[in-house]
């Protein structure tokens, strides 16, 4: 029998790295050779520290991982879309397949208790290789990296979403709080878009990562925050803001920020927000949205932007480990200054 090397989170802050069977497809499914598996925020928010999550974000005890990005090893009897050797992303989350969520492409959303998502109710991306199934994969363009295909599964993917929510054009100047990796995705993506972006955090080395990316204005968060991003919006506001921080605080100047009839988009998980609602939201009459991951037919069309465009998410990278140093990897990624993380794989 074949082994392959997986990484499990037991809590604790803790990685261990276990010899397991490679696993063989089935029907409908296939083998992945892994080549890129991103480490994603809600996997110190649920998983690294404590096994806090529930419902959706339960965590099985299985290999980690959901942002994975590899090349065809082998196919199940029945599957018709890729072959061996074939590039491919995979959708975090195997929906049942026959829900109205399902059908749309929208398998973050599956009610069924068949839905399992990669690396946190079945083996995901931090291993030699991956079982997916077939309706879950992505063709990854020749013109994008593993690394780019691995980003997209998710951070990007969600950050492009926001973009898509908010209807971000160059007629924009819009905010983005919290420039972790989403925030650096969403970054990216609407300055893209031709918009004008102001970024803000707590941590410096983020505001550099920021700039780095595209943003045209950074900005130390605090209790003069508001007030700066009035300043460089001549007393209006911006027309979008974006909270990936998942902070109260974040999530408030989102509102505080945006102009009149703006659009605000919440994307950061966990956390709790109290503000006022009159003078915050109705009276300015602002639209705000929540946005949670993307769809499966949404994904595709960023893949085919990002290569159309020579947009690559692998510049938001700051670190790459090799599999062996998973414990590492999740140690620098927890001290919250890093741009991504990613393991990869020969």
């Amino acid at each position: 029998m074949s082994m392959m090397r997986g990484v499990i989170l037991p809590g604790n802050q803790q990685v261990e790295l276990r010899e397991v069977p490679v696993p063989e497809p089935g029907p409908g499914q296939v083998l992945v050779r892994m080549q890129a598996s991103g480490l994603c925020g809600s996997d110190l928010r649920a998983i690294y520290y404590q096994h806090t999550g529930a419902g959706a974000e339960r965590y099985q005890g299985c290999i980690a991982g959901h942002e994975p990005a590899g090349q065809v090893e082998a196919v199940g009897s029945g599957v018709r879309s890729v072959r061996p050797g074939d590039r491919v992303v995979v959708y975090h989350i195997a929906g049942c397949g026959h829900c109205w969520d399902c059908r749309g492409g929208w398998m973050i959303n599956c009610s069924s208790p068949e839905r399992a998502a990669y690396g946190w109710q079945r083996d995901g991306g931090h291993a030699d290789f991956l079982l997916a199934e077939e309706r879950t994969l992505l063709r990854l363009p020749d013109a994008l990296s593993y690394v780019d295909g691995a980003l997209v599964a998710c951070g990007f993917g969600t950050a492009y979403q926001a973009i898509l929510r908010a209807d971000v054009s160059g007629a924009d100047r819009m905010l983005v709080v919290g420039l972790g990796p989403v925030g650096l995705g969403a970054v990216m993506l609407a300055a893209a878009r031709g918009a004008e972006v102001l970024g803000v955090d707590l941590k410096p080395e983020r505001l550099e990562h920021a700039r780095r990316v595209g943003a045209a204005h950074v900005l130390a968060a605090g209790d003069g925050a508001a007030a700066q991003i009035q300043a460089l919006t001549q007393g209006k506001g911006v027309e979008v803001a974006i909270d990936c921080s998942g902070s109260g605080a974040g999530r408030v100047l989102c509102l505080e920020a945006a102009r009149e009839w703006g659009r605000v988009v919440y994307v950061g998980e966990g956390g709790t927000v109290t503000f006022e609602p009159s003078p915050l939201l109705l009276h300015k009459q602002l639209t705000l949205h929540g946005s949670w991951v993307t769809g499966l037919r949404e994904m595709e069309r960023l893949l085919e932007l990002l290569a159309r465009k020579g947009l690559h998410p692998e510049a938001t990278v700051t670190h790459r480990f090799p599999l062996a140093q998973a414990d590492q990897a999740y140690r620098l990624f927890a001290g919250g200054t890093t741009g991504k993380v990613v393991i990869t794989l020969p």
